[in-house]
């Protein structure tokens, strides 16, 4: 065994001799010792403890979880155990030793500031060295990954991490190119659509003010270029890339399946047992250990359902405060003397009410860990792996609600719960909720979405990358004076020291460094699929964001950040699931898109009912023309509330007394009630909803069953292990009869 190299490094500070702290950690190390443990002090601004492990411990894990057969055959032979598996095991013991008196753990000594922390040290070799100039650089930018070096220096977690980002993007680029095409065929009709045509030409229709006091009436012309932009989102091409979209997230999962089937049969861990790997470790370190037995509490489970209901509810509850801010936002702009503000009251509520948005989202992460963390400890997990299922589960679930609730409000109520002119909805009797544009609410969607994607890859990363690293370098510069005197010819120091202090000093990972990541790519994911109707450009984002995250993180990990304890797995656990809810929530989601936050629907309703082509011949004829007129209520100006104040005029049009305006809505003219046309749309987005959710989970399901799960070469490959070990014993029973 290599005396030069250390499993780990126990930090503490310099306590008083005699102290309770002191004393509780000679104890610690102590029970280390008996355990057979080597341990070296340094002492430098802090204590530093390096850490070995007896050889003896390893070869009980081999005994243990080596396969019978072999061991069988060669009862007595020792193979060099790979290095993420000496971390792990020592992590194990580390984290499970109890202190002889008050049964203290490592966790409960880092509480009590005996110790400040526990970590594995990056050390030198041919695969640190290898990754750190083939894969940790900005060159190795869109290079294959070396998923079997990862592997060998960070564990199997990790390495199925990169493993699956790398597959993920690479199956986006696939979507982020459909996604521009659509986008972009939505461009060539900028200026052909004909409902954004009859926008621009209504030169004489006259809308209702948009707020109460001191807005006058505009001309429905006066917002073309919003109707052009709105119709490059909003047009048939949407429909078929949102059923795309839909195939594309299940064909994604699959062949995903499939991929990692083949990685974790190569590392021979198709069949690994966590739980039995956490009972073998459990008796490595203590021989009397006794299983920890499966429970289930129904009041801690109802207890902690409440309180994810309460969560749920003050994130929705933020969610309200966003709108309520954007429509007081909106009245005030429309009353202020600035030209900008006043004109474009409505956009710039909205994108402030955007950047708000991704303000609380920063903010309420923070807040969603902790309480998920405490949920957590309520119900007592049982082991390391459920309790990170659990925490998964919460934190999404969480942060689902924190980034789409503000989202959903914009796809499925903007417009349509504000009432109509003359019974506006109030926000405490005074602010009128917001109303949709003429054209739609689509573009309102996908300006949110845009600015929140934007912010949360771009400011995200920039953050996440660049405080690590100016730390890093601020720690190198503070180490300048230390090796000029050094040269001067002082006491070389240990090289122990030297290399312990250097991991000390970059950034700390803990059991969840490596979650977060994935959070935020299935986050990115949601975006990406479930209101991808609205926002074409989001696999698009998704791809460029995840071609430099794989060398963000790369870089973090193996020069910025200490090194995580290896984790083992065969597969990405719970996120599995996780992503195959999602993808039935997009299929939900881009049928609600379509169907109520699209003009898709009523467009074709009016074309196939109440357009000129089914009054006469339509040779050559465009059937939408006279939508936009048919689209929009008339209302009497001598009906609205007394409160409101509007002009009697508009500059610039002949006509000297205002008597009527427009508004978006299918009412009559006289009682303000809904139209035939309201209701015949109506059905018609109720049965578009179910026939597209129909058939795309339909497709779902035969493209999940046209792709297997697990490749016929995994298969094979089982087999004929299970017929050689048939085939031997029965050749042994044949021999030993013999005999």
């Amino acid at each position: 065994q290599d005396e030069g190299k250390w499993d780990f490094v126990l930090v503490s500070d310099i306590h008083e001799v005699g102290s309770e702290k002191e004393m509780k950690r000679k104890k610690f190390l102590d029970e280390l010792r008996n355990k057979g443990f080597t341990i070296k002090k340094i002492k430098d601004e802090k204590l530093f403890y390096g850490l070995r492990a007896p050889s003896q411990i390893f070869q009980k894990y081999q005994w243990l979880l080596r396969n019978p057969e072999s061991r069988k055959k060669n009862p007595d032979v020792h193979h060099d155990i790979p290095v993420t598996t000496r971390i792990r095991i020592v992590d194990f013991i580390l984290q499970n030793t109890e202190t002889p008196d008050l049964k203290e753990k490592l966790k409960d000594l880092v509480k009590k500031n005996v110790f400040e922390d526990s970590f594995p040290l990056h050390e030198k070799g041919e695969v640190r060295e290898f990754l750190k100039q083939k894969w940790a650089r900005w060159r190795g930018l869109c290079h294959h990954q070396p998923i079997e070096k990862i592997r060998c220096y960070f564990g199997e977690k990790v390495a199925l991490y990169f493993a699956w980002l790398g597959w993920y993007t690479r199956l986006l680029g696939i979507a982020a190119v459909a996604g521009l095409l659509v986008f972009v065929s939505g461009i060539t009709i900028f200026s052909s659509s004909q409902v954004s045509k009859e926008i621009c030409e209504a030169n004489d229709t006259i809308m209702c003010p948009l707020c109460d006091q001191k807005c006058p009436f505009w001309l429905l012309s006066d917002t073309c270029t919003y109707a052009k932009v709105t119709h490059v989102i909003d047009n048939a091409g949407t429909v078929l890339f949102a059923m795309f979209m839909a195939i594309w997230a299940t064909v994604f999962l699959e062949l995903w399946k499939r991929q990692r089937a083949t990685v974790v049969t190569d590392w021979d861990l198709y069949r690994w047992d966590e739980e039995e790997e956490e009972l073998a470790l459990a008796l490595i370190n203590d021989l009397q250990h006794k299983p920890q037995k499966y429970q289930h509490s129904y009041f801690h489970s109802t207890i902690v359902l409440l309180l994810v209901l309460v969560m749920i509810a003050v994130l929705i509850g933020i969610a309200h405060a966003l709108v309520i801010y954007r429509v007081v936002a909106t009245a005030l702009f429309t009353q202020s003397h600035f030209e900008l503000l006043h004109e474009h009251a409505n956009m710039v509520a909205m994108m402030t009410g955007a950047v708000l948005h991704y303000i609380t989202i920063v903010i309420m992460t923070k807040v969603n860990r902790k309480v998920a963390l405490f949920l957590c400890d309520l119900e007592k997990p049982r082991t390391l792996s459920q309790h990170e299922n659990n925490f998964t589960v919460k934190i999404f679930t969480f942060q689902f609600f924190t980034h789409f609730s503000s989202l959903i409000y914009i796809a499925f109520f903007l417009g349509r719960i504000n009432g109509h002119p003359g019974n506006y909805v109030r926000i405490a009797g005074k602010w009128r909720l917001e109303e949709c544009h003429p054209s739609g609410c689509i573009t309102d969607l996908f300006i949110q979405m845009a600015i929140i994607m934007v912010l949360k890859q771009t400011i995200s990363n920039v953050f996440e990358y660049l405080t690590p690293w100016i730390r890093h370098k601020l720690s190198k510069k503070n180490q300048c004076p230390k090796k000029r005197s050094m040269m001067l010819g002082e006491e070389a120091e240990d090289p122990c020291k030297k290399q312990w202090l250097k991991n000390y000093r970059l950034r700390g990972v803990n059991t969840f460094s490596l979650f977060d990541e994935f959070l935020e790519m299935v986050i990115q994911y949601s975006f990406t699929t479930i209101f991808v109707a609205a926002f074409p450009l989001a696999p698009l984002l998704a791809f460029c964001n995840n071609v430099f995250e794989i060398q963000l993180d790369a870089m973090k990990m193996m020069r910025l950040h200490r090194r995580m304890v290896p984790r083992k797995a065969k597969d990405i656990g719970i996120w599995l699931q996780v992503l195959e809810a999602i993808g039935i929530l997009a299929v939900i989601g881009n049928g609600l898109v379509i169907a109520i936050t699209s003009d898709f629907i009523p467009v074709q309703v009016y074309k196939y009912t109440y357009s000129p082509c089914m009054m006469e011949n339509s040779t050559g004829m465009d059937c939408s023309i006279g939508y936009i007129n048919h689209s929009l209520s008339v209302f009497h100006v001598q009906d609205f509330e007394p409160h409101t104040k509007v002009p009697e005029t508009l500059p610039g049009f002949p006509e000297p007394k205002i008597k009527e305006c427009r508004y978006r809505d299918y009412r009559n003219a006289d009682d303000y009630s809904y139209t035939v046309q309201f209701w015949h749309i109506f059905a018609a987005r109720l049965a578009f909803l179910i026939l597209f959710e129909h058939v795309a989970l339909c497709v779902k399901l035969i493209a999940a069953w046209y792709i297997p799960d697990v490749p016929k070469s995994v298969k094979n490959t089982f087999q004929e292990r299970k017929h050689h070990n048939l085939y031997k014993r029965l050749s042994k029973m044949e021999y030993s009869t013999d005999v």
